[in-house]
């Protein structure tokens, strides 16, 4: 499109208020039971101020029905049935833009789709540059949206006029995008591709949600120790003790020490009082100024922060130091989804110490782009690129069968068809 996009600054039907009663709750089911389509739904959270994932905001919308915008906290307070509002979308395809950031909460809350129309991964599908929901809107329906509001701290009530108009342009446009982009997979051949992703993440993000099997391992850079087991016991005891306050009180872990102090921590190992107090991230409370609103955000935490002192990240540092060698922890190998040992990612040493394993992916690789290239689809969502590591980091990969290798990593149905024959050719 040559136009430039027309900015959309509030909801055609205007900025709804909060449903947080069971009497408001009970008619917006009643409404959206009425209604016919799909169900554009998206879901807001206060992670990066809260120690939960949980929904503080889900929002909807149908033809027929506008837009809702409900508190789930408060619904639940009132013993809303939930089941109540599945049946009256029981019909429809619900839409979400990256549907496994918001698919676990609404289970969590007992809401459960029944279809699922992913704007995200019909997307990438499709070969787009740009994956956010505002990029999509304007390539489809060249329409900017205006947002504000995304890290804002959604447990706050009662919600500002200008949070729920943010809340309500995230579903206001999706009805009109899934059209567009349905008819978008069909004329490309892809349409039976995408029921299958979405299908897949339906499952995914509704089914038990599994957890990180060694928890401390997120922190950001902690890779940065691998060969320090010492900084690795004190990294590990400050994200525990971290995470144990956060949950006591309700914050979000990184309102009360940062990843990169817990990092800086590790590497110096401070064995004094003269020592600790030279990081300074471990004596001052975390303050986040992003220069707007949000700043004020963070300040309501300010007391929750205050009752954490700085001897606590001390103690905790000290008792990691006191460890015997034989309690020091260690980083463990990558795991794949079938619970196998992933094959490395730095193509050096492939090349350094499987050479003839590196020529193997090599072509594999190329095989895949010329897929990727045929198809006008990108190379990552023709098939994950470590389960090709996977594959070509075996001893006899030419003796597999590759397309239930393929599929016992966890490749879908329309990735096996498409590319194991000519991964297989390539091979022998």
């Amino acid at each position: 499109m040559t136009d430039e996009p027309r900015l959309q600054s509030e909801p055609r039907g205007g900025v709804p208020d909060v449903t947080s009663t069971r009497r408001d709750f009970d008619a917006v089911c009643e409404r959206f039971a009425a209604a016919s389509g799909s169900l554009a739904a998206d879901a807001e959270r206060a992670s990066g101020y809260r120690y939960g994932h949980e929904d503080w905001l889900v929002q909807f919308k149908r033809d027929g029905a506008g837009i809702a915008l409900l508190d789930p906290v408060a619904l639940n307070r009132e013993g809303a049935d939930w089941d109540r509002f599945n049946a009256a979308v029981s019909d429809a395809t619900w839409i979400l833009h990256d549907s496994l950031q918001d698919l676990p909460g609404f289970a969590d809350i007992g809401l459960r789709p029944n279809a699922l129309f992913d704007t995200e991964i019909a997307a990438r599908l499709l070969g787009l540059h740009r994956f956010g929901l505002a990029a999509v809107t304007e390539h489809y329906l060249n329409i900017t949206l205006a947002k504000e509001h995304s890290a804002a701290d959604w447990s706050y009530r009662p919600l500002p006029r200008d949070w729920r108009n943010y809340a309500a342009l995230d579903v206001e446009l999706l009805i009109e995008l899934e059209r567009s982009m349905r008819a978008d997979l069909k004329r490309q051949g892809k349409l039976e591709w995408a029921e299958e992703e979405f299908a897949h993440a339906l499952d995914e993000g509704t089914g038990p949600q599994r957890e990180h099997p060694v928890p401390w391992m997120r922190i950001s850079r902690i890779t940065v120790l691998s060969h320090d087991r010492r900084g690795l016991a004190v990294a590990k005891a400050l994200w525990e003790e971290r995470d144990r306050l956060a949950r006591r009180y309700d914050i979000a872990p990184s309102l009360l020490l940062a990843d990169s102090s817990i990092i800086e921590a590790a590497v110096k190992k401070p064995r004094n009082a003269r020592e600790f107090r030279t990081i300074r991230s471990l004596n001052e409370r975390v303050r986040m100024h992003t220069g707007g609103e949000q700043d004020k955000m963070f300040e309501r935490y300010a007391p929750i922060q205050r009752k954490v002192k700085p001897s606590v990240w001390r103690q905790t540092i000290q008792q990691a130091l006191a460890l015997r060698p034989s309690e020091l922890p260690t980083i463990p190998a990558s795991q794949s989804d079938s619970g196998q040992s992933n094959a490395p990612r730095s193509m050096k040493l492939w090349e350094s110490r499987h050479p003839r394993r590196a020529e193997t992916l090599k072509r594999v690789r190329a095989v895949v782009n010329q897929i990727a290239d045929d198809t006008r689809t990108p190379p990552e969502i023709i098939i994950r690129p470590q389960i090709i590591r996977n594959l070509c980091w075996t001893d006899d990969p030419g003796g597999r069968d590759v397309a239930a290798f393929l599929s016992e990593q966890g490749a879908r149905d329309w990735q096996v068809k498409l590319i194991a024959a000519s991964v297989s050719r390539v091979i022998m």
